[in-house]
């Protein structure tokens, strides 16, 4: 075992080539035959921590888990099960969660489960405590895990940083969000992490984007530990960086200022992969450096043009509709796309993703239109009411509409505008934002007088995490809306349904009489409050 054990720790230590090359020496050396052999003969007389050990090394060194050998340590391993103390468990569920699921695997799993629920209440070792999570995994019932859970619980306050990382990445493991846990590993993370190497940081984001777990204190100290150390980052890891955080849909502003700073300075070391994920991530996130704006979409332009010989229709498609929604037209890109379009090679009838491709294609069009310098804002917009019915998430909006404007006729709903555009309420009132206007009084002319007011009730994915700060999509629908002559009142919608109906009506009131908190004037593409 101590042979066995110690050539584990010097082969780990090696890199993947050097591993790949000594491995084939190890099992090519007639002593490695000669102790697999005697391993073999003597496994029903070794000691409990020799056994587990043994198999751990063995399975970690790649010996194939169809061997005699290591079939024969599982099935010993599950007649002394019983013998076992809680590190022997440790070590044994750590060896068995690399295995692949076979009958004698099966068998040691199902009896270890049985045997961790007997020994939870006795364990007060957090590392032990987040192997046996991560060897339970997802398949195992909901009450072992909250038995798990509230052990965890109860040693938190011994919780150590590297333990904090375990049990995060255990909990991914066995995909249970406990949040009392996951707020304590934050926590003792965000005390720690000038101690994290860059690898542990993408777990950690990775982790919480598996559990759905959304951190502001934590993603924003993270952020601010890479953006104070950008300097010692290469330039790759920073967009893995950017990658992760935009996969959450938080916002890692000075970051991605720092970024964009590298870009505009050498666009040259951006790949076509690094290219695409930079589209994506500062589109989505809706972010645009300010003061070099115009040098930023220069150098990302410059940069897709060189490598559009190669792209496949798709990945044209997905380059002109990120540059898109951040309000750039690239001109060179979006003529190969139309020529592309124009030749039915866009859209194909058996393609799984034809829809998705259908709503890009239209916002590229859209911005074509409403994003080009010679668009001027219409006199009068061609509006059309979808229904008079309201979706139960917008009835409260409707009756506090009422009482507030005391008649259904001073607003319209469910309001379908060009470019298939939709607003939820419209709301139109005199040139000083002081009277509301009835509907029927100004519909059917134009009148530069008349101030319109567009309410979107919108659920809190649509914002940067955190923030009030819109995504992409939505900041493009907002600055169509403002090309086209209206001032965009955005409403979290979850929010407001949590208010009462008082609160309801005074929310509105103030929304559309306070000319100081959104004076009508045509807002800048993305807003980097």
């Amino acid at each position: 075992t101590n042979c066995l054990t110690t050539v584990w720790r010097l082969f780990k230590k090696l890199s993947e080539d050097q591993q790949r090359y000594e491995k084939q020496l190890i099992f090519e050396h007639p002593a490695f035959v000669k102790l697999c052999q005697q391993l073999l003969r003597d496994s029903r007389r070794m000691t409990r921590g020799d056994l587990v050990f043994s198999l751990h090394a063995l399975v970690s060194l790649g010996i194939p888990q169809n061997t005699l050998l290591v079939q024969t340590l599982v099935r010993v391993c599950q007649e002394k099960l019983n013998q076992l103390d809680n590190r022997c468990i440790s070590v044994l569920a750590t060896t068995l969660a690399g295995l692949d699921k076979d009958k004698n695997v099966s068998a040691l799993q199902a009896g270890l489960q049985l045997l961790v629920e007997q020994r939870i209440p006795t364990i007060r070792d957090i590392f032990i405590l987040q192997n046996m999570m991560k060897c339970m995994g997802k398949d195992a019932p909901v009450f072992l895990k909250k038995k798990l859970e509230m052990a965890v619980l109860k040693e938190i306050d011994h919780l150590t940083y590297p333990n904090a990382v375990r049990v995060f990445l255990a909990l991914v493991a066995m995909n249970y969000c406990s949040t009392p846990i996951l707020n304590a590993c934050s926590k003792k993370i965000q005390e720690n992490v000038h101690d994290a190497p860059f690898r542990q940081l993408i777990l950690i984001l990775e982790a919480c984007y598996s559990l759905q777990y959304r951190n502001v204190k934590l993603f924003s100290a993270l952020a601010d530990y890479v953006n104070s150390t950008a300097c010692l980052w290469d330039k790759r890891q920073i967009i893995l960086f950017l990658s992760a955080f935009e996969t959450l849909g938080f916002q890692p502003r000075e970051l991605m200022g720092i970024f964009a700073e590298k870009v505009t300075e050498d666009p040259e070391f951006l790949n076509l992969k690094n290219l695409f994920t930079v589209l994506r991530v500062y589109s989505r996130l809706n972010y645009v450096p300010r003061g070099q704006k115009h040098l930023f979409f220069e150098a990302l332009h410059s940069c897709l043009n060189k490598y559009l010989p190669q792209l496949s229709s798709t990945d044209l498609l997905k380059a002109v509709y990120s540059l898109c929604l951040l309000g750039y037209l690239p001109h060179r890109a979006l003529d190969e796309l139309l020529q592309k379009d124009s030749r039915n090679e866009l859209l194909l009838s058996d393609d799984l993703y034809k829809e998705q491709k259908e709503m890009m294609l239209h916002c590229v069009k859209a911005c074509m239109e409403l994003d080009s310098p010679s668009f001027t804002k219409p006199a009068f917009v061609l509006t059309e009411d979808i229904s008079s019915l309201v979706s139960l998430n917008l009835r409260k909006a409707r009756e506090a509409l009422i009482e507030l404007l005391g008649d259904e006729n001073m607003f319209r709903q469910n309001v379908q505008l060009p470019y298939k555009y939709h607003i939820d309420f419209e709301i139109r009132m005199d040139s000083d934002r002081k009277k509301v206007l009835p509907i029927a009084a100004t519909d059917d002319h134009a009148d530069s007088s008349v101030q319109r007011l567009a309410f979107l009730f919108v659920p809190l994915s649509a914002f940067c995490v955190g923030t009030t700060h819109p995504q992409g999509k939505l900041a493009m629908k907002k600055r169509h809306l403002n090309k086209l002559g209206y001032h965009v009142i955005l409403v979290l919608n979850k929010k407001f349904q949590e208010m009462t109906n008082e609160d309801a009506v005074e929310f509105l009131k103030g929304k559309i009489y306070s000319e100081n908190a959104f004076p009508f004037s045509e807002v800048t593409m993305q807003d980097n409050n």
